[in-house]
């Protein structure tokens, strides 16, 4: 087995058990669901695959293309040929059903090695830990994607929390920038939230 195949596959089982063993989490403030509803959850798995199949094999084929649904929101990540593949990609996801909002945040040029995206999937996975860690924060309360180095951070949360994710993000080793892509919900909303 090749030295990186091996890093890769290493890689890949630690962020599976970090995401397996992230269903529910402790903080100071008690247990943490996501705080979408299951509804939601099912309709944003339904997006994105439907995101990814609108896609031309142009795009997703040797470039790559991840598409991510929070809550409606898509954020679209990796690389593509040229800044008219770029419009294009943003262009077909606003186009699919239920999708509330697009993030464009695809990058022009080659695709990323394997070892780049294995070193991303690590990123992720130390970030969730960083998350963890600080006992105030929730790993389930804020989706985590990286690419190229750029944390993206998408989830429901208060203004009064937004900062502390962000900053915490921002301190992990080898992180080069961190994008929030938050939707704020008050105080109230949370409660509710939290009283489902």
């Amino acid at each position: 087995m090749k030295p990186r195949f091996r890093i890769l596959c290493a890689l890949t089982l630690l962020s599976v058990s970090v995401a397996i063993s992230g269903c529910v989490s402790l903080s100071s403030e008690g247990v943490q669901f996501e705080r979408r509803t299951l509804g939601v959850q099912t309709d944003d798995t339904q997006i994105e695959w439907r995101v990814s199949n609108r896609m031309p094999d142009a795009i997703r084929g040797s470039r790559g293309v991840s598409v991510t649904s929070y809550n409606k929101r898509v954020l679209l990540t990796g690389q593509v040929p040229d800044a008219q593949a770029k419009a294009e990609a943003g262009r077909l996801a606003q186009q699919v059903f239920g999708v509330a909002e697009v993030y464009n945040e695809l990058e022009i040029g080659p695709r990323l090695s394997l070892t780049a995206q294995a070193a991303d999937s690590a990123l992720t996975a130390r970030v969730k830990a960083a998350f963890v860690e600080q006992q105030a924060l929730s790993h389930n309360t804020v989706k985590v994607i990286t690419e190229n180095n750029v944390v993206y951070l998408m989830g429901l949360v208060t203004r009064r929390e937004a900062p502390a994710y962000s900053t915490v993000a921002s301190r992990v080793g080898g992180v080069r920038r961190v994008v929030t892509l938050f939707e704020y919900i008050t105080d109230e909303e949370l409660q509710r939230i939290r009283a489902r």
